[in-house]
């Protein structure tokens, strides 16, 4: 196997100079796991840790290695154990809000070319959590593609309002299969290649797991059934990357209740593109189509053209990501001050 195997190509060589890195090898973070992390390189897979030096250079919770990253490590005990020195540039990234009231940026992965949006056509099914998934995919400029599962347990033509509806809403692929009867699994198949990666995400319980040992022709994964209310069980623990026989790559990642957005605001942009057209006729160039006359946006709905609940959607996120953006900002800025206050001390306490 080589590097280009595993993605690393020449937009990745061309940002090796600027690493500074000399003894030491290349390798991509393929499962971090409370702090821990295996990284594969053309020969195999070990655990590695974060270099001090590299610990210390860090200054948010970006610039923690996730799993997709390209590395550069250095290898001890014949080549079982790493130390992991820097961090290559990511292409493209996956990221949210982290989970609660904490306002921070948690990375999902980085590197990926497509990301599969897995939702049931049964409980799961919520096109507003769908345009959260998108903006996420647009923010990190990765190409989404929509999959919806349990097709079997549902009529066709219900099906068919379902795949309607996400394409209303998704400038992206959709494709419906069902784990159980195999129906459009081929299709979905065939949209790996070789030496891409991809990276699944939705809810607990919509299948991602059981999508991949189908991949892999045996139960590698443990999975578990859907709770009495329809709602999935957690199942997947971790984010890890797998390597599939055909050459393609393949992220797992635990199912996410919480989803909120932070700094995502070229990501709901994109996920609007339909709103965003309509802008372009708006009175004013920065119209917050909420108040202003001659709004373009407020009129579509007022017509019918667009339907009041993706305008409701969309005002939401774009608020949201502003805010959560904004408090973020403020607290590097209190995080930076307090840093600089404990390092002026300390030389005052030298000095003494």
């Amino acid at each position: 196997m080589e590097l280009s195997d595993l993605g690393f190509d020449d937009w990745f060589a061309s940002h090796r100079g600027d690493l500074h890195e000399e003894v030491t090898g290349i390798a991509r973070i393929s499962a971090v796991d409370r702090g821990g992390y295996l990284i594969r390189n053309e020969s195999r897979e070990v655990p590695a840790e974060l270099a001090g030096k590299f610990s210390y250079r860090i200054e948010s919770s970006v610039d923690i290695p996730c799993v997709g990253d390209w590395v550069t490590a250095q290898y001890y005990n014949n080549n079982t154990a790493a130390i992991i020195h820097n961090v290559f540039p990511r292409k493209t990234f996956l990221r949210r809000k982290t989970a609660g009231d904490k306002i921070d940026i948690q990375m999902i992965a980085a590197n990926i070319d497509t990301a599969f949006i897995v939702q049931s056509c049964h409980f799961d099914f919520n096109p507003r959590r769908l345009d959260r998934y998108l903006i996420m995919a647009a923010d990190g400029h990765v190409e989404p593609i929509v999959i919806l599962t349990k097709t079997d347990l549902i009529p066709l033509n219900e099906l068919e309002q379902k795949v309607a509806i996400v394409s209303s809403v998704a400038h992206a692929r959709v494709l419906a299969l069902s784990n159980i009867s195999g129906v459009g699994f081929d299709r979905f198949q065939q949209t790996l290649r070789p030496g891409k990666t991809y990276c699944l995400l939705g809810s607990s319980g919509v299948g991602k797991t059981t999508l991949i040992n189908r991949l892999l022709g045996r139960d590698v994964f443990d999975t578990k059934a859907v709770s009495g209310t329809g709602e999935g069980t957690h199942t997947t623990s971790r984010r890890q990357l797998i390597v599939l026989a055909e050459g393609a790559m393949l992220i797992d990642t635990p199912g996410m209740r919480e989803l909120g957005l932070l700094g995502a605001g070229d990501g709901v942009s994109s996920g609007f593109e339909d709103l965003v057209s309509l802008s372009t006729r708006c009175r004013y160039p920065d119209c917050s189509h909420e108040r202003e006359p001659g709004c373009a946006v407020r009129a579509a709905v007022e017509s019918g053209e667009l339907s009041n609940d993706r305008y409701s959607n969309y005002i939401k996120l774009k608020k949201e990501s502003e805010y959560y953006e904004m408090s973020y900002l403020d607290k590097r800025k209190k995080d930076r001050d307090f840093g600089r206050f404990i390092k002026s001390v300390k030389k005052q306490m030298k000095k003494k």
